[in-house]
């Protein structure tokens, strides 16, 4: 029998097979997933052709001082969790991954296609973000060139020029609206190098993304591409490539407490270093906990030595965007980021790595939205001495992007 015309039942329970690894420990979670806790030494991570023999470095070799950036008080932030937390933890030596059901499955395009972010349909044409944030240094003055992809809409804040071996930042975590189940739309940092048509990218934040998860909830996810999203890379642990290390958070896992409008505002502090002693690119997500990482020499080229363009902000992503009847996908809050705190969606307290080893704000920074009156972007200086805090989203579909 076929499934969606592309995939039969045994094909869909041979996946199955390969994707979920046999549980020390199964949890139930109340959100309705299940969480295996797999042997650290039986992760998907090691089905990749390339970490067959693969050490595992159980933690980073480095220690960045986590100073805070901003001069805010660090003590009204509020603390997040993860859903599953409420209903057991793993123990030490697994790793909770969600489990992959046959349902998951169907919802995808295809077995092959699922878990991975589809294709980015490149128009040849760039366009160009203009450096726009005066009261920072300026590396150069001049419009850094960007793709216009047909099927994805961002709105992001953007540095390049150095060799960046880090990037962090406090997001803010909504549930904005998501209006077809083949739609998502994310919060998130990517560091990015190698060439337009073929970049490696590794990237991590919050989504709502109904045809992966089967749920509009707000999501932690990781995802990586070694060829602009052709044929390498997926969410999260479907597929081999992230080798998991913490027994603490779930990688696809729902994440609580949210923001409400001009209620309280909640913090996801997400963080993605290089390790200059082995290449491996580490997540790490809250009050600096590793949660595993990317091992570079293996899986990637150009990220094997730095990445040389970072992104922090919102992408929708739909087959309706940029044409008319524009999506109601929303980003960020759902809200423009001209309506800032408590409104619209912020990332605060952002920083870079580069050689030095410090945790800076970027020399040089500029905004983009790809649709302005659709999603927007706006570097946000409260007053003299603070830095700037980004605001990005919108809601989709309004009178002016109809």
């Amino acid at each position: 029998m076929d499934v969606n015309g592309k995939a039969n039942f045994k094909e869909i329970d041979e996946k199955l097979k390969q994707l979920n690894k046999p549980a020390v420990k199964t949890i139930q979670s109340e959100d309705g997933d299940i969480i295996d806790c797999v042997d650290i030494y039986k992760q998907p991570a090691f089905d990749h052709h390339a970490l067959k023999n693969h050490i595992i470095q159980m933690k980073p070799s480095f220690d960045l001082k986590e100073e805070r950036l901003s001069s805010k008080n660090e003590s009204t932030k509020l603390a997040i969790f993860q859903t599953w937390q409420r209903s057991g933890s793993c123990p030490e030596g697994t790793v909770p991954i969600r489990r992959i059901r046959r349902e998951d499955l169907l919802r995808a395009k295809s077995v092959q296609q699922f878990g991975r972010k589809p294709h980015e349909v490149v128009l040849k044409s760039n366009t160009t973000v203009e450096h726009k944030d005066g009261q920072l240094p300026s590396i150069n003055t001049t419009a850094l060139a960007m793709p216009v992809i047909v099927n994805r809409s961002a709105a992001t804040l953007v540095t390049v020029g150095y060799n960046y071996i880090g990037a962090k930042a406090d997001i803010n975590v909504w549930t904005p609206n998501v209006e077809a189940q083949d739609e998502y739309t994310t919060a998130q940092i990517w560091l990015k190098a190698g060439p337009g048509d073929n970049f490696e990218s590794i990237e991590s934040g919050w989504t709502v993304n109904p045809q992966l998860y089967g749920d509009k909830r707000t999501r932690l996810f990781a995802h990586w591409t070694k060829d602009s999203y052709k044929t390498t890379g997926c969410f999260d642990m479907t597929c081999s490539g992230f080798v998991q290390t913490s027994s603490q958070y779930l990688l696809g896992g729902s994440i609580e407490p949210v923001s409400t409008e001009f209620g309280q505002q909640y913090d996801l502090t997400v963080g993605i270093y290089m390790d200059p002693n082995t290449a491996n690119w580490w997540l790490k997500i809250g009050k600096d906990v590793p949660v595993g990482y990317w091992p570079a020499s293996t899986l990637l080229f150009y990220l094997n030595h730095s990445s040389t363009l970072v992104e922090w902000g919102g992408q929708v992503y739909s087959s309706n965007v940029k044409k008319k009847p524009h999506t109601k996908t929303g980003m960020g809050s759902g809200q423009f980021a001209s309506g800032l705190r408590g409104n619209a969606c912020y990332m605060d307290n952002i920083a870079i790595v580069d050689f030095s080893m410090q945790l800076k704000y970027p020399q040089w920074v500029g905004t983009w939205a790809d649709e302005q009156y659709c999603y927007t972007a706006l570097n946000y200086q409260e007053g003299y001495g603070t830095l700037p805090i980004f605001y990005f989203g919108g809601p989709g579909q309004n009178y002016n992007c109809p």
